[in-house]
């Protein structure tokens, strides 16, 4: 038994270990993304969904056959089904039949409604790539937050050892009656202050791989995390390219203006469909009937011997009836079930023209309405064509800036480790006090932090402009 709970427990450790150890890569959370996040689930739906809508297109040109078949039973006053009489009686009837119905014009709708799903299934395709493209991009920038986040806590600890060194050291001076008390108190200050942001920092990147997991539709939180490498910078050439050469590579290549144009087409094959009501619609129709009935069949007939004969007519000029043998039918059997289907059995074929000529305006109005959906959808063309450009301008603007503070904040990175090299080699001698040092350090902890957020921010922005320039987020390069 003991032997069975130490296995048990190392197998849970083995499991808790194995968990801890998964590590994802920015190329792993964005492939996982595409596969599982709940936005491109929804717009993998919108193209199931037009494929559905081309079916339907086709099953208009396919004949439409229909089946029906009915038993039933009438008990009471009814009419005999052999002899035409009303009569207190329970018979039992079946039916069947088959209908058969085909659309040869409807001026040219179906051809329309085809064309229709084609282009709307087209427009599901490019919607989903755009949302592909939003969510790897929305990925990678959550990705390189939680990196962010992790190298400025490393930033913090390292920092937060030199302090712990400088505390001790001072602590040694201050006793030795070298630096005053004053110095102690600020380099404790500081020591404490830089222990409260690393909890803070703790914190953010807690918050942020929970915000990754969430996008990436991931459920355990507590064994989530990413792999923490230095990211170089990849790409920086295409900024040599001029900002209208990207924007007309945009255009070509990008699916804000793909969609827009096959929303403006389905406008106006809206207007076709139409403008097809207009149009006689030309059918033929093709119908199989036959029933059955339990009650009997009349075998013969015989001279009623208590009234031989019935009236059946008068003459009109010498009022002289005119009389018929009254004869009652003699019922016998009923014929077997197939074989009175196949002698009441029936047939009816033939074609249906519908011209239309007035339906309150319905065609018109309908027609009217299109039109102005293909205006909309023009105006939305252009808007897209304006919005594309302005947010590659924007990018392109923004990725050259980003660049430029990334390169600054090195220029600072490196004068601020020099400056505080400088500093604490003044404070080690005692050339300075502990205010001074303190400040110093953490300028060049400030530059370090910023360093690092300029380069996420331009690596970031750096692929977006990749994106409009016609890149696919596979081939990516981080």
């Amino acid at each position: 038994m003991k032997n069975f709970s130490l296995l048990g427990i190392l197998l849970l450790f083995l499991s808790s270990m194995t968990a801890q150890e998964k590590q994802w890569t920015l190329e792993e959370c964005v492939n996982y993304a595409l596969e599982n996040n709940i936005s491109v689930k929804q717009a993998e739906l919108d193209v199931d969904l037009s494929e559905i809508e081309k079916r339907d297109a086709i099953g208009n040109f396919i004949p439409g056959v229909n089946a029906q078949a009915t038993n039933s039973w009438n008990t009471g006053l009814t009419q005999d089904v052999t002899t035409g009489i009303l009569v207190n009686q329970t018979v039992r009837n079946f039916s069947a039949g088959v209908t058969a119905g085909l659309t040869i014009f409807d001026g040219l709708r179906n051809f329309k409604q085809l064309q229709r799903a084609r282009i709307s299934r087209l427009a599901s395709e490019y919607s989903l790539e755009k949302m592909k493209d939003d969510i790897a991009l929305f990925v990678a920038d959550a990705y390189l937050q939680v990196l962010f986040n992790k190298q400025n806590l490393e930033v913090l600890r390292a920092q937060n050892l030199v302090t712990q060194e400088q505390l001790e050291r001072t602590n040694e001076l201050v006793e030795a009656g070298v630096l005053p008390q004053g110095d102690l108190l600020e380099i404790k200050a500081t020591f404490a202050d830089e222990q409260q942001r690393m909890i803070v920092a703790e914190n953010q990147i807690e918050i942020s791989l929970i915000s990754l997991a969430q996008t990436l539709a991931i459920q355990d939180y507590e064994n989530f995390d990413i792999v923490e490498r230095d990211y170089d910078v990849f790409g920086g050439e295409i900024l040599q390219y001029s900002a209208r050469e990207i924007i007309e590579r945009a255009k070509e290549e990008r699916e804000e203006i793909r969609i827009a144009e096959t929303n403006m087409e389905l406008a106006q094959k809206d207007v076709e469909l139409a403008r097809g009501a207009y149009l006689p619609s030309f059918g033929a129709f093709f119908n199989y009937n036959t029933r059955e009935s339990g009650r009997g069949r009349i075998v013969g007939a015989e001279i009623d011997p208590d009234q031989p004969f019935r009236q059946i007519g008068v003459v009109q000029e010498t009022e002289q009836l005119v009389v018929a043998p009254n004869t009652i039918p003699t019922v016998g059997e009923p014929l077997p079930f197939f074989d009175q289907l196949s002698m009441n059995d029936g047939f009816s074929y033939g074609f249906q023209l519908s011209i239309p000529i007035l339906n309150g305006f319905a065609t018109r109005n309908q027609v009217r309405r299109s039109e102005v959906g293909v205006l909309r959808a023009e105006y939305q063309l252009e808007q897209a064509e304006l919005d594309l450009e302005a947010n590659v301008y924007q990018a392109f603007t923004d990725a050259k800036g980003a660049f430029k503070a990334y390169e600054a904040a090195i220029v600072a990175l490196e004068a601020q480790e020099k400056a505080f090299e400088y500093a604490t080699e003044r404070y080690d001698v005692g050339l300075t006090n502990a205010f001074d040092f303190s400040q110093a350090k953490l300028r060049f902890e400030n530059a370090q932090r910023e360093m690092l957020r300029t380069k996420y921010d331009y690596i970031f922005k750096l692929k977006v402009v990749e994106l409009y320039f016609g890149i696919p987020v596979a081939e990516l390069k981080f």
